[in-house]
């Protein structure tokens, strides 16, 4: 009995997002955006790791395990409306002087740049705040929609990219509507980036790029708008007419169950004490 439970003791685990409220009715496809989002190891930006998995000291020739340990890095709320490049906040310490040992805190905060990017999928202009890197990495893909679209969700990291790659995918998934007027444009564009859509189906273009906020807002939408409610009002109007028309009175077959018509407007009235006006 003793072994039993020992086994199963590392069988219940901690409850995630998806397991309690409007997270647990999020779709498999939004939850696939989210573990590329937040749960995939992201591209190094602040260090360099050493490849392989073994190394050799080379004074004492002693073989050591390779620790590619990330650097913590902050990203502030701000970074959300930003493309940074996987560049953040950095908190460390310093030596200011070569003289004094004593070492101090210290930030390093990635150089902020505004610039404009033009997107052919998009056909549009994007004023942006950038860093040095994300420029080196819009030019390394020959383009700023190469960039966004064969660029991870972890890499992107903020909300904005993420915004845009999603509506890159819409927009190749609707045919390119914006180059309707020049089809010859239009062909082009499609078969430089059409490739990108194999990743993805329909449904996973649909919820890429929110937040799991923004995700539950829209599935509370979703909700709401299928359970329509009626106003009791309605139904006990319905139900009313129902009955007239059952005893079989002339006026109640010219009323529908939810609108009113003048005709019935007048019967009603005379059906209702409280309708009359006394003359005094």
């Amino acid at each position: 009995m003793a072994s039993k439970s020992i086994k199963s003791l590392g069988i219940f685990k901690n409850p995630t997002i998806f397991d309690k409220g409007l997270g647990a009715l999020l779709p498999e496809a939004y939850k696939k955006f989210y573990k590329e989002w937040r749960f995939t190891e992201p591209t190094a930006v602040h260090y360099v790791p050493e490849p392989g998995r073994w190394k050799r000291d080379e004074v004492t020739g002693e073989v050591l395990p390779i620790q590619n340990i990330p650097i913590p890095v902050f990203y502030p709320k701000e970074h959300n409306k930003h493309i940074w490049g996987g560049e953040g906040v950095v908190q460390g310490f310093e030596k200011r002087d070569k003289h004094y040992k004593r070492r101090v805190p210290h930030f390093w905060v990635p150089v902020l740049k505004r610039t404009v990017v033009y997107s052919e999928v998009l056909n549009k202009y994007i004023s942006v705040i950038v860093t040095d890197r994300t420029i080196n990495l819009i030019n390394a893909n020959y383009g700023f929609d190469h960039y966004i679209l064969k660029t991870p969700a972890c890499d992107l990291k903020s909300l904005l990219p993420l915004a845009i790659k999603r509506k890159m995918l819409q927009e190749l998934e609707n045919g390119c509507p914006t180059y309707s007027e020049q089809p010859e444009k239009q062909k082009d564009i499609l078969k430089r980036y059409q490739s990108y859509l194999s990743a993805y189906t329909p449904e996973e273009i649909k919820w890429y790029g929110y937040s799991f906020s923004q995700a539950c807002k829209i599935l509370q939408e979703e909700i709401d708008a299928e359970l329509k409610v009626v106003p009791l009002k309605h139904v006990y109007r319905s139900q009313l007419i129902e009955k007239l028309k059952a005893a079989k009175i002339e006026e109640a077959s010219a009323v529908s169950e939810l609108g009113e018509t003048e005709s019935s407007a007048s019967w009603l009235q005379k059906i209702n004490p409280f309708g009359k006006k006394h003359e005094t």
